[in-house]
């Protein structure tokens, strides 16, 4: 025996369903008409907004200080150095290996191997094996330590209200007379980054050689940072902060290293 089909409501005559895990209060707003209407609406805003509150509250920036670098904090320092060198050796070694001289030595190199290997990949791998190893010691050896106390103190540190060490800075004294001061070293913690803590320790070392060239009869005060050409989140920091490109160096006629300056 088949049975008759129900009949179906039309379209006008459909109801929301009620939102579950939700609690009376909300529930009751979310019910108060269909999708689309104003108290909808109205919920959405205000669960939007709370949402934002709530990330914007997580992210905000703790108390910031600088201070020098304590003997107890040195190993955290020269981690973070390292952790700092990481994160931009390898996109130097690709920017330098991939210039048109450095791949011409690179093929004369692995012609010159072919009569010595018996394997073609090996003879092709290896110089460029040696190359990238020559370059990424070379970076950690240049950036990856701690320089001596210079003239201009340090090396400073950024702690947190909590007591963690989030960023280091080193300053010296420039090679010749109305030089200014430079920044040989300066990293933030990975887990600390967009944050403020770069701003800050910059402006720490903006007033540190205002201070300097104030005490050393300095007709003014310069402060010079070197960015490798592959840091572009550091290079567009300081062109935020007033600083201006003014200088290079390199290998074979290439960019490796950009130079920023401001007058203070």
């Amino acid at each position: 025996m088949l049975s008759r089909p129900r009949p179906r409501k039309p379209w006008s005559q459909w109801e929301p369903s009620r939102p579950r895990g939700l609690t009376p209060a909300l529930r009751s707003l979310s019910n108060q008409g269909p999708s689309g209407s104003r108290p909808g609406r109205a919920l959405g805003a205000r669960l939007l907004l709370w949402g934002r509150g709530s990330l914007g509250a997580a992210m905000a920036p703790s108390h910031l200080s600088v201070r020098e670098m304590r003997e107890d904090e040195k190993p955290l320092v020269l981690e973070m150095l390292k952790a700092g060198v990481k994160d931009t050796e390898n996109r130097v070694a690709l920017h330098a290996l991939t210039r048109p001289p450095a791949l011409l030595l690179l093929a004369a190199a692995s012609s010159g191997l072919r009569f010595v290997l018996a394997s073609f990949a090996l003879a092709l791998l290896l110089p460029v094996f040696l190359a990238v190893a020559a370059m990424k010691l070379g970076l950690r050896a240049r950036w990856g330590s701690l320089p001596p106390p210079g003239g201009l103190g340090g090396p400073w540190v950024a702690v947190r209200g909590s007591g963690d060490v989030c960023g280091v800075l080193a300053l010296a004294p420039g090679t010749g007379a109305g030089d200014g001061a430079r920044v040989t070293r300066l990293s933030v913690s990975r887990w600390h980054r967009r944050r403020g803590v770069g701003r800050r320790l910059l402006a720490f070392a903006e007033s540190r050689a205002r201070a300097w060239a104030g005490g050393m009869g300095e007709p003014r005060a310069r402060l010079v940072v070197p960015v490798a050409v592959a840091a572009w989140g550091v290079a567009g920091m300081l062109e935020g902060c007033g600083y201006q490109a003014e200088g290079s160096w390199g290998c074979m006629g290439y960019t490796l290293v950009r130079e920023f300056s401001k007058e203070l």
